[in-house]
């Protein structure tokens, strides 16, 4: 299985007289470009993505549809509450063990809970490895997702994914 995490792209700031719930809070017009263009080069980067996961609030959906839309998946990201800030990375790794060993997924949320579920996947223990908004890392493991089994493909910003969705090669 590969497992990508992917951090959504940059919002609005937070203000809660115009977001008095913050899980509303969109991505800027400038967000959205940046998320299309880091998600052309992670899929550049990647053979095939087979399911996108996301959290349940709005700027990580709208990451999370771009994605799926890059990649030419049918129908909407799956919503996964605890890929939600203070979810659990127990239930992530719940989920992720119903899938295939075989497939590729993506899934959008927040720092530092990637970072901590990061740290899961590569070391066994919730160790930070912070990602950078529309940036992204890639572990593969060489059948079912295990804690501390995975191993790092890549982990790049967003400016160096639009570098890799800009070149002429596939990388």
């Amino acid at each position: 299985m590969r497992v990508i995490l992917f951090r959504h792209g940059p919002a609005g700031d937070r203000d809660p007289k115009r977001w008095p719930d913050d899980g509303l809070r969109p991505l800027t017009p400038r967000g959205e470009a940046r998320t299309r263009r880091a998600s052309r080069g992670m899929l550049r980067l990647e053979d095939a993505l087979n399911l996108v996961m996301t959290s349940p609030l709005l700027r990580c959906r709208r990451t999370a549809e771009i994605l799926a839309e890059a990649a030419g998946l049918d129908g909407a990201p799956e919503a996964l509450d605890s890929l939600a800030p203070r979810g659990s990375w127990r239930h992530v790794l719940l989920r992720l063990g119903e899938l295939s060993p075989d497939a590729t997924v993506a899934l959008v949320g927040h720092e530092p809970e990637l970072g901590k579920l990061a740290g899961v996947l590569l070391f066994g223990a919730p160790a930070a490895l912070p990602l950078k908004k529309a940036g992204g890392c890639s572990i593969a493991f060489a059948g079912a997702v295990s804690p501390g089994d995975g191993r790092l493909r890549w982990f790049l910003p967003s400016r160096a994914l639009t570098r890799v969705a800009a070149s002429r090669s596939k990388v």
